[in-house]
């Protein structure tokens, strides 16, 4: 990497929309466990028009957040909140230690959240288990095989070339799991 070249130091927060915040608190903070520690009640001239909306953050161990916006006014949410896809490569990876994410297994099946809305998946160089919030927003818990620092060295290392590989057309799995 060059030297001249500062990267971000942590995650400030990602922002997401919905249209019911107390669901998403709830989810968060009693199921998740993830402590709701700010709410912004705002109005504001924002492209053309004026907004008014709640801001919440919801605090990771890092000082990093996940926010949500939700609008006092439907078209507003129409227009800025559209619905989160179905896709489940589309999501929000969060790393946990093995103890919080079976806490968080355990807060899922109270909660009575089932498959298809949670599932766990070993990736060999990880353990995650999946969750879809209120809001239908894919998130994922994992935690890293022991042996993770050292797959990380060897991906690094080979990155780009494994890059240049796959783009070439020669799709061979580099995952001894898949």
């Amino acid at each position: 990497m060059n030297a001249n070249k500062k990267m971000p130091t942590r995650l400030h927060h990602t922002a997401y929309v919905t249209k019911d915040l107390e669901a998403t608190r709830q989810f968060y903070e009693d199921v998740i466990g993830i402590p709701l520690v700010a709410t912004w009640c705002e109005k504001e001239e924002l492209f053309g028009s004026e907004r008014i909306f709640a801001h919440c953050f919801f605090e990771m161990a890092d000082g990093s957040a996940l926010a949500f916006f939700q609008f006092a006014n439907e078209e507003d949410h129409a227009l800025f909140g559209p619905e989160q896809p179905e896709s489940p490569f589309i999501h929000i990876a969060l790393n946990v230690d093995e103890e919080t994410q079976a806490g968080i297994i355990e807060r899922i099946a109270k909660a009575g959240i089932e498959e298809p809305d949670t599932y766990i998946l070993d990736h060999g160089y990880c353990k995650s288990v999946y969750v879809r919030d209120p809001n239908r927003m894919l998130l994922e818990f994992t935690t890293d095989a022991p042996e993770a620092d050292g797959l990380k060295a060897e991906r690094r290392a080979k990155a780009r070339e494994d890059l240049k590989r796959w783009l070439g057309g020669d799709h061979t799995s580099n995952n001894e799991v898949r």
